[in-house]
């Protein structure tokens, strides 16, 4: 079952990987009091999350922090390891969080993972967008074909903030 506006985040932790190495992130720390926008993609380093929709947030950053958006995070199923390079290497580190929900835990719970088996991948997230208050999902944004980030892009997170 698919996690629904005005329903509560599951608790999860993730990993980050920072200067210092990994650091351990709950969802309670990340979401309690403030206003984040969350998205999701099936992978980091794959081409529409690198080339469109991570592009999106970074640029935007200063944008959807404007308005009252307290954080930003990208989460992805991914060691903290890859999602530690590809901040790097997009230049997102340490402008939006990059977790690792390294088991999928995360996803699956909130009803959002798919298998990508038959791809390589095995079992990924879909690629979503959610702003998220105080731990309460306000708006949820589900791509419903593979390689698009229209729905849950930065543009179109904007418009409903």
């Amino acid at each position: 079952m698919t996690i629904a506006i005005g329903e509560k985040l599951p608790s999860a932790t993730f990993k980050e990987k920072t200067a210092d190495g990994p650091v351990e992130i709950t969802t309670e720390q990340l979401f309690k009091g403030k206003r984040v926008v969350l998205f999701a993609v099936p992978g980091a380093f794959t081409p529409t999350c690198s080339l469109n929709h991570l592009p999106g947030y970074l640029e935007n950053r200063d944008t959807i922090l404007s308005r009252g958006v307290d954080d930003i995070a990208v989460v992805a199923v991914n060691d903290w390891h890859v999602m530690g390079a590809w901040a790097q290497s997009s230049g997102g580190m340490g402008k939006i969080h990059y977790l690792s929900d390294w088991d999928g835990a995360f996803t699956k719970a909130l009803g959002l993972d798919v298998d990508l088996s038959a791809g390589g991948l095995g079992v990924r997230s879909k690629r979503y967008s959610m702003l998220v208050e105080d731990g309460v999902v306000k708006s949820l944004n589900v791509e419903d074909s593979p390689g698009q980030a229209t729905v849950s892009g930065a543009a179109a997170m904007i418009e409903q903030l």
